[in-house]
């Protein structure tokens, strides 16, 4: 039986005059995760970061440091501790909705990081009246969040049976798509529908994320397995590149083609109807030929055993 998740922080949801206590979960697996640490080559101890002014050329302790901001090449506007204590907002862990959009006119572009949110104690019932009330109408919340000194811009969905969390980015730290250099081409109408064609032919219905791996993690898992049995390690052969086709046409006419044998082969894992297994009613001249096509080894068992 799965643990139940840990809650990292407490809240509220504030929404209008009532007032949902709240805890908060992390989405992500950090067991999944790997990480690897720098050791001293010589010794294999795991090694120490510090701060050298390339001025002094010294090593710079935290009681001598401050923060600082580049408003000009080399140029910097100190602070000090008690300006930064000044700007920092108290964290209220409050989360206070003000209003609801329709969850489709948020672009995910805005997404940053997502959140559970769990009922805390005597909040289960507004927690839940939330949830539907937004999954019904078909409106996700907008709402501030101050913790961890920061004000957050976060954004409240129906998720499963409750709610997620999704911290936004601020309007001014999306790069507009202007910038991006995109050079006019014309759309042909044959490579239009042969692309169609290919989209449709890979296409599928549905979301399914647990078809996918990190093939990169689990191969890093795997040779640290390896390494801790002490294996001996050979590395993979390094794949060919694939050949390049320089001409649109002919690189789609080839996506269709290598994506045929897939298809053919899903649809032959997919299940048979029983009226498909049955097949069309056969009519009475070829019931009989297939009766005489059954009964013909029989009579031939027969001639043998006389003979």
């Amino acid at each position: 039986m799965p643990m139940a998740a840990r809650s990292f922080a407490s809240g509220t949801i504030s929404f209008g005059l009532v007032t949902i206590p709240i805890k908060l979960y992390s989405t992500g697996e950090s067991a999944a995760g790997i990480q690897l640490n720098m050791l001293h080559k010589k010794c294999g101890s795991r090694l120490k970061q510090q701060y050298i002014c390339p001025v002094d050329n010294e090593v710079v302790g935290r009681e001598d440091m401050v923060k600082g901001y580049e408003y000009a090449k080399g140029q910097y506007v100190l602070f000090t501790e008690e300006e930064l204590k000044a700007l920092t907002p108290e964290p209220t862990n409050a989360v206070e909705i003000s209003e609801f959009v329709p969850l489709d006119q948020v672009d995910p572009i805005y997404f940053e990081k997502s959140t559970y949110l769990g009922p805390d104690r005597n909040g289960d019932r507004p927690y839940r009246l939330l949830s539907e009330a937004m999954r019904q109408t078909g409106r996700a919340a907008l709402a501030r969040y101050r913790a961890r000194g920061k004000d957050y811009l976060v954004l409240l969905r129906p998720f499963e049976e409750g709610l997620i969390m999704q911290q936004l980015r601020y309007a001014d730290e999306i790069r507009p798509f202007s910038e991006i250099p995109v050079a006019p081409a014309e759309v042909k109408e044959p490579e239009l529908r042969l692309a169609i064609q290919l989209i449709d032919q890979i296409a599928s219905d549905r979301f399914q994320p647990e078809q996918y791996e990190d093939t990169v993690r689990l191969s890093t898992r795997e040779l640290i397995d390896q390494k801790i049995q002490g294996q001996d390690i050979s590395a993979a052969p390094v794949e060919a590149p694939k050949a390049q086709i320089i001409d649109l046409m002919e690189a789609l006419k080839a996506s269709l083609s290598a994506a045929q044998p897939a298809a053919a082969a899903s649809g032959a894992a997919q299940p048979i109807s029983l009226a498909a297994r049955k097949g069309p009613k056969p009519s009475p001249r070829t019931a009989a030929a297939g009766e005489d096509e059954e009964e013909a080894p029989v009579v031939q068992r027969k001639a043998a055993a006389k003979r």
